[in-house]
């Protein structure tokens, strides 16, 4: 699962898809795996407008990248400023794969489990009955212990 992917996911769970908790889902233990691509700079300026920016930086922080401005590029950066953060985000987005692991909402508390890279987001039929009718209710959070 590239890391790009994560920018636009977040709960499957209705109920969760209100809550700013339930984005960016959280990676737990994370196996990452880098598979070099071309370098298409073009890409990246096309689909930067299309990335939440702060979703973006809590991944990578979470993953252990640490080279992202602290906001996103503007048209007004330098040439080689900008070559530098195309090709990081490049690496970032398109190189890094999550292979293994769990992707985790921060507001209901389901783990997505990722296997060979492709993370599953079906819901168990008893868990989305359980979990509609847990926020029905309008039970806090100290269920899921968080």
């Amino acid at each position: 699962m590239k890391i790009l992917t994560v920018n636009f996911l977040t709960c499957a769970i209705k109920s969760c898809k209100t809550s700013p908790l339930s984005f960016p889902l959280r990676f737990k233990d994370a196996e990452l795996e880098q598979q070099e691509i071309a370098f298409n700079p073009t890409f990246i300026q096309n689909i930067l407008p299309r990335i939440d920016w702060e979703g973006l930086k809590t991944t990578a922080a979470e993953l252990g990248f640490t080279t992202l401005p602290t906001s996103k590029p503007e048209e007004d950066s330098t040439a080689q400023e900008d070559e530098t953060v195309l090709r990081d985000l490049h690496t970032l987005l398109l190189e890094m794969q999550v292979t293994e692991g769990k992707l985790v909402c921060g507001n209901c508390g389901h783990e997505y489990a990722v296997k060979e890279g492709i993370a599953n987001f079906l819901l168990p039929n008893h868990l989305g009955e359980v979990l509609l009718k847990y926020f029905s209710q309008g039970i806090s959070r100290g269920f899921w212990g968080s």
